[in-house]
């Protein structure tokens, strides 16, 4: 059994569709970061950046003790070696090919996206700088993937890979960020084929509407403190 502290965020949403679409029996685990769940000593043993998504993996392919691992990519990985190399291209080229692209993601796509939404949808308005400057990197990066997917079915090329399921919880949000997918026709293709995938909607069943819409309303001084201020800090030392 595999344990998944989770909220039904883009990072969250690649390991909770990597679980359904591997089939694995798993226990969602969910947290309310607005209320500081996710702050505590405990947390802190699962995941030392106090992040989530986060698993611990109570049968561990050695047999050990159960296992802990955090950051998104990092639990694709690991979830695609223990299952024998599920959802990674057969051959050495494509792994490298899908690695490329998820570290792509990592590096950049999710977090030029997430601070696209935190400037446009949770922090003070006003700050016209940091929207534009981030929301051009998203469109940027949005236009990246594009010449790729003109270029190849999936991320990596004609197989469906951890890469993909890293991008495309990402790219379902982008309307929370006032960003349209028309001018992306080979996203559009892309991202259609796989909304059908079984395991695409299984893993998508738990989302949050709240996180398509701006938080500021919901974001009270304790809330903020949790996400971004006093709280947080102090949840780290």
């Amino acid at each position: 059994m595999i344990d998944v502290h989770f909220v039904p965020t883009p990072n969250g949403h690649k390991v909770s569709i990597m679980l359904a679409e591997l089939d694995v029996p798993h226990r969602l685990i969910p947290y309310d970061m607005l209320a500081g769940q996710h702050l505590t000593k405990a947390f802190r043993q699962i995941n030392p950046n106090g992040r989530l998504p986060a698993i611990v993996d109570h049968a561990p392919a050695d047999g050990g003790a159960p296992f802990p691992v955090f950051e998104s990519g990092a639990i694709l990985l690991y979830l695609s070696e223990k299952h024998g190399g599920a959802l990674m291209p057969g051959d050495a080229r494509g792994r490298a090919l899908a690695q490329q692209w998820l570290m792509w993601q990592m590096a950049g796509f999710g977090p030029m996206h997430g601070q696209a939404h935190h400037f446009i949808r949770y922090a003070p308005e006003g700050q016209d700088y940091p929207v534009t400057r981030y929301r051009n990197e998203a469109i940027r990066l949005l236009n990246v993937l594009e010449r790729r997917l003109q270029e190849t079915p999936y991320m990596a090329g004609d197989t469906y890979s951890v890469a993909d399921i890293a991008t495309w919880p990402w790219v379902r949000a982008v309307r929370a960020i006032q960003l349209p997918l028309e001018p992306y026709p080979a996203i559009q293709r892309w991202f259609a084929e796989i909304e059908e995938r079984p395991g695409v909607q299984r893993g998508t069943e738990i989302s949050n509407e709240r996180n398509l819409s701006s938080l500021r309303p919901q974001l009270t001084e304790e809330a903020w403190s949790n996400l971004f201020g006093e709280n947080m800090l102090k949840s780290g030392q």
